[in-house]
């Protein structure tokens, strides 16, 4: 079998500890260190309606997109079920989506998935919707 380098871009990395720490892709060190234009979008789960609800609202999720093509480069999230929510990142690196993409995918209410489509409406539109 044959195995092309972009597929370990796409590998979930996961700390379980509490709040859990998960991230993919790149870091904004890497970005800088290959001289990547790039944005960021972010949204704390403390503005989360079910992390408010389950008590559980420390950390956020984080974007980084390329700046020219709105292409997700890498994804952050510390906090609720950071382990489970990191796929949705995978998923969206693996396709080559970019942040509006996801920005603009219905997410049901309230869940912490949220906080993953308004950290992407931030990385594309410049703010989250609710926060």
């Amino acid at each position: 079998m044959k195995i092309s380098i972009g597929f370990f871009r796409c590998v979930p990395s996961v700390i379980y500890t509490h709040p859990e720490v998960a991230w993919v892709g790149k870091t904004e060190e890497d970005l800088k260190a290959e001289n990547v234009s790039y944005k960021i979008g972010s949204f704390p789960f403390m503005a989360n309606s079910r992390a408010k609800t389950v008590n559980d609202s420390e950390g956020f999720v984080k974007i980084l997109s390329d700046s020219e093509t709105d292409k997700i480069l890498g994804v952050h999230i510390i906090g609720p079920i950071a382990g489970e929510m990191i796929a949705e990142g995978v998923l969206a690196m693996e396709y080559g989506a970019t942040a509006e993409d996801v920005a603009r995918v219905c997410h049901a209410h309230p869940t912490m998935s949220e906080a993953f489509k308004e950290a992407a409406g931030s990385a594309a539109f410049g703010k989250p919707i609710n926060f």
